[in-house]
């Protein structure tokens, strides 16, 4: 959610595994090569400009490095419940988000 991890390819890429999917609100497919070549220009990634607001944050471990998180985000009164999983390969590359998959909440439903 950090501007400055989103804007960076080396940051943000330390952050996606390789094999990385996100299923996104328009139902399409991204990659992880997607991902890094669309996130730094994405809204949220700039310093000064809106920030993504995290907030019902739970994780829930599956199996050994494999974890469950869910939360939601409210971006310029645009809220959004998402699912991610991270898996862990090793020590030396660390937790990584696997897969995504954001859905946007209605204002009636918030």
């Amino acid at each position: 959610m950090d501007p400055a991890v989103r804007a960076s390819r080396a940051l943000f890429e330390r952050l996606l595994d390789p094999e990385f999917v996100e299923v996104g609100s328009s139902g399409r497919r991204y990659t992880y090569e997607d991902m890094l070549a669309w996130l730094p220009d994405h809204p949220g990634s700039s310093q000064g400009g809106s920030r993504y607001r995290p907030s019902a944050i739970k994780g829930v471990f599956l199996a050994p490095g494999l974890v469950h998180l869910t939360y939601e985000t409210d971006f310029d009164g645009r809220h959004a419940r998402r699912s991610s999983l991270w898996r862990k390969r090793s020590e030396e590359t660390g937790w990584r988000m696997y897969y995504h998959q954001g859905t946007p909440v209605p204002p009636e439903a918030a």
